[in-house]
């Protein structure tokens, strides 16, 4: 985010958030459970002004209480909007209303905060893009933040969700809305692999028919029929067919292997995309156990990888990776110390690297159709970015947290093997600069997020005093920077 910005971004998402909870609902005779949201509007000069759905009249949105009502002929150039919900889209209202995301355009609104995405057909998600569209900055509300809105609208989102199946299902042949669900010139149908879809089949928690599964793979956008004729898609042939990369260069993924001798082995992974996941990890399992935690005064060997990590970060490349790079595939790197996912193009807008970074990354993904296979055949959870198992499960293992870098072409996730390694990752310069006991004090804090001086003198056998002068030393180094003030600072690694 933007270190212009005069006000705190997470501030004003945990506030537009507990503004939602005062969402009044509006009485309706269809039965529709109306959403809770709440709204904050940052002004150029620093005041802020808040508003929630139903606030001054029933069934008014936030969005437009702020706009319409509590600033109707000021001028709001510039301004920033936190909103939890998704704005309403184009078309979503009846004429001649208008959608709160036209009137945030038309009110020069330069960047708006969305909590969550609106599953309802009317919206999904073509309020963020209209907001894009027009020239509107749009970020995401934090992951941890997205789970509480999530939870509060729980009700809504179950309905919304099942009219957005209903829409969907509607049509004998949905339409397609990119080039990858059209269908593939040179493939046919029997050029898929039985093995994947027979894997696919099995994982979808349904007892299906031929002609049923059939069914579900046109509804989801993976086969194409016309008359008798069933060819599939760009996204059905990089799923499901035997060799992928013959006709979609940038599919599959590369693994190299770097062993402690200085040999190296290499593998290419030009199976249906489906499969790769599992395996990948058959291979890695096989080589990986050569890993030796440096961090104990006695070597010791390791778990080869902390593969709930690996499996989650490399699902995440397969699925939201920048499909339309031609001939650039996903790769996977591994050394004695970590293991890098690499993945081709910059993170799916709205989300920030900075949100990578600080794994607070929000629920969204670049390619929903992949995500909805993938989540279909119980290979991935929810539709985030895996944060909450990033952060969880390195901590189990005691490790540093994972690394979000973008390269100008490559997003590269590294997932670190040993404790060591975070030691190993910063400049040797640096490196010379601290004491054995600040190296371990960093090794424990690079497994933590934020954390309080308290927590670190505890974890490190040392004094309060000694613990403030390591962080505040790490603070000079510019390797952590400090939140809050008083007894709530915290420290937190810059990433």
């Amino acid at each position: 985010m933007s270190t212009a910005l005069k006000f705190n971004p997470r501030q004003m998402m945990e506030r537009a958030v507990e503004v939602m909870k005062a969402s009044i609902a509006e009485q309706r005779d269809d039965g529709k459970t109306s959403p809770l949201v709440g709204a904050v509007l940052v002004k150029p000069d620093g005041s802020v002004e808040t508003a929630h759905r139903g606030e001054l009249r029933e069934g008014d949105h936030a969005e437009f209480t702020l706009i319409e009502r509590k600033h109707r002929g000021a001028r709001l150039d510039g301004s920033s909007l936190f909103a939890t919900l998704e704005p309403c889209a184009p078309g979503a209202r009846k004429p001649p209303k208008l959608s709160c995301a036209e009137r945030i355009v038309n009110a020069r609104i330069k960047q708006v905060w969305v909590g969550i995405e609106d599953p309802d057909p009317s919206v999904d998600r073509e309020g963020l893009r209209h907001l894009e569209k027009n020239g509107v900055t749009v970020h995401m509300f934090d992951a941890d933040l997205q789970q509480e809105i999530r939870e509060a609208n729980k009700a809504f989102l179950v309905q919304a969700a099942k009219r957005a199946a209903e829409a969907k299902d509607a049509p004998a042949q949905p339409q397609a809305t990119s080039e990858w669900e059209r269908s593939l010139s040179g493939a046919v149908s029997a050029g898929l692999s039985k093995t994947a879809l027979k894997s696919f089949r099995s994982k979808i928690g349904r007892r299906l028919s031929a002609v049923e599964f059939d069914q579900l793979l046109v509804r989801q956008g993976f086969l194409v029929k016309s008359g008798r004729q069933t060819t599939p898609t760009r996204l059905g042939y990089l799923l499901f067919g035997s060799s992928p990369r013959d006709l979609l260069p940038q599919a599959g993924l590369k693994g190299t292997i770097h062993f402690p001798d200085g040999k190296e082995e290499v593998r290419d992974f030009d199976q249906p995309l489906i499969l790769i996941p599992d395996l990948l990890e058959n291979w890695l399992r096989d080589k990986l156990p050569f890993a030796s935690d440096r961090s104990h005064m006695t070597r010791k060997d390791s778990f080869g990888a902390p593969f709930e990590i690996v499996r989650e970060a490399v699902i995440n490349a397969l699925v939201h990776r920048d499909y339309d790079i031609p001939g650039a595939t996903c790769h996977v790197v591994a050394t004695a110390d970590t293991i890098t996912v690499r993945s081709p193009g910059a993170a799916p807008s709205p989300v920030s690297l900075t949100q990578l970074q600080a794994l607070r990354a929000p629920m969204l993904n670049r390619n929903p159709k992949l995500q909805l296979a993938f989540g279909g055949a119980r290979l991935a959870e929810g539709r985030g970015l895996g944060m909450k198992t990033f952060n969880e499960a390195a901590t189990k293992h005691g490790l540093p947290l994972p690394r979000y870098e973008f390269d100008g072409v490559y997003l590269n996730l590294t997932i670190y093997r040993n404790a060591e390694a975070a030691i190993q990752s910063l400049e040797p310069a640096i490196v010379k600069k601290l004491s054995g006991s600040e190296r371990k004090g960093w090794a424990w804090l690079t497994s933590q997020g934020a954390v309080k001086s308290s927590e670190y003198a505890l974890a490190t056998d040392n004094d309060e005093r000694t613990a403030r002068r390591h962080l505040n030393y790490f603070i000079e180094l510019k390797l952590v920077e400090k939140i809050g003030s008083g007894p709530s600072t915290q420290y937190q690694i810059r990433r």
